[in-house]
């Protein structure tokens, strides 16, 4: 990187590697963190700091590049293969759950067929999430990481090829393996939705995020990451679980019922907190702004951002579709709690069961329901 680019990003940065230390004494030292940043501050700063970071890139292009990715990426085969190996371990533990635990439970409930065959994906997925940002959260309030309540802090003392921490790495290996499978799962497993083109570009995204922040040592911004995203997908998941049991039986139960009211409430509310308040202000303005403060030079600084923006214009995809259900729901159009993913899907269209469920299926169904 030039020197041209790097004093730039100190213009825009205040200070360069000063204010990265002057930053990094406010967490070791008796300081307060630094307060979080309204929306407007974040555009603002995030923006000046991208503009002049663009200006002062005077040799950006394939040869910086190559050359940061052979002197800061570090992520060795054996780890590759590690993953590669725990994704088909998910894959056989999904198939595995499937015909031992979640086709019985559904058949002991009593469940609809087109409950019963979404019934797997969904406990599955709940059972992962749960364990997974459960995990997080432990690190991130329980442990001795600050990066939740000081977000800048994620690039205080970074250095290039540093140790990652055995219990970062170890989200890493779950999170990583979990959404290699995942891309197998929505193609052969999964029930195909009118947005599983979308949702296969999420986990490619992700992965490639998951892969290569891993790689050049951002894995305190990961972790962040994981936490305010795994959360909307607990309640998701948990929420589909109870429209499921509501009709188990061919009654009407009204706990499950209410469960999943309240469910979806809280989903949509986490789902905007978490991913369209939080992200952006806690991820998005420390990669874009604060990142630049504490390492001037920080490589793949365009790359990392270009990856999160598009998670970020996926998230705000989604949430329309959280938007045009409510408004169904509140206009009377929608008389009970209906797939988000599939709200205007058309009457007549039957639906095809999960892939790993088809033996559950009994006679076409109307593909209404999550």
């Amino acid at each position: 990187m030039t020197r041209g680019r790097a004093a730039a990003r100190k213009r825009a940065g205040g200070g360069g590697r000063a204010g990265g230390m002057a930053a990094a004494t406010t967490t070791t030292g008796l300081e307060t963190p630094e307060p979080m940043p309204s929306y407007a501050q974040m555009l603002q700063r995030s923006w000046a700091s991208v503009l002049a970071a663009a200006r002062g890139c005077g040799d950006c292009g394939w040869g910086l590049a190559l050359r940061g990715l052979a002197e800061h990426a570090h992520l060795a085969v054996p780890e590759l293969l590690l993953a590669a190996l725990c994704a088909l371990g998910w894959t056989a533990l999904r198939s595995v759950a499937t015909a031992r635990l979640f086709r019985p439970l559904a058949k002991r409930c009593h469940l609809q067929p087109r409950d019963a065959a979404r019934l797997p994906e969904s406990a599955w997925k709940l059972l992962f999430y749960l364990g997974c940002w459960s995990y997080c959260a432990y690190l991130l309030l329980g442990a001795h990481y600050p990066f939740f309540h000081d977000p800048p802090s994620v690039f205080y003392d970074w250095r290039s090829g540093m140790a990652v921490p055995w219990d970062i790495a170890t989200a890493y290996l779950l999170q990583g393996s979990f959404y290699c499978h995942s891309i197998y799962a929505t193609v052969y497993m999964d029930t195909w939705r009118k947005d599983s083109v979308v949702m296969l570009v999420h986990h490619v995204v992700t992965l490639l995020l998951i892969a290569s922040s891993y790689a050049f040592r951002y894995h305190n911004v990961g972790l962040l990451v994981f936490f305010l995203h795994d959360v909307s997908d607990v309640q998701l998941e948990f929420t589909k679980l109870n429209i499921y049991f509501k009709a188990r039986g061919g009654a009407y139960h009204r706990l499950h019922g209410l469960v999943a009211n309240l469910g979806c409430l809280s989903f949509c509310f986490c789902w905007f907190w978490f991913r369209l308040y939080w992200f952006p202000l806690k991820v998005l303005y420390v990669t874009c702004h604060s990142s630049l403060r504490s390492v001037p030079d920080i490589p793949y600084y365009f790359f990392f951002n270009t990856l999160l923006l598009l998670l970020t214009v996926m998230n705000i995809y989604w949430f329309l579709y959280i938007v045009a259900f409510a408004a169904k729901v509140l206009t009377g159009q929608m008389r009970e709690l209906e797939d988000l993913r599939e709200y205007d899907t058309l009457e007549a269209q039957p639906a095809e069961p999960c892939k790993a469920e088809k033996p559950l299926r009994n006679g076409l169904v109307k593909d209404k329901l999550f």
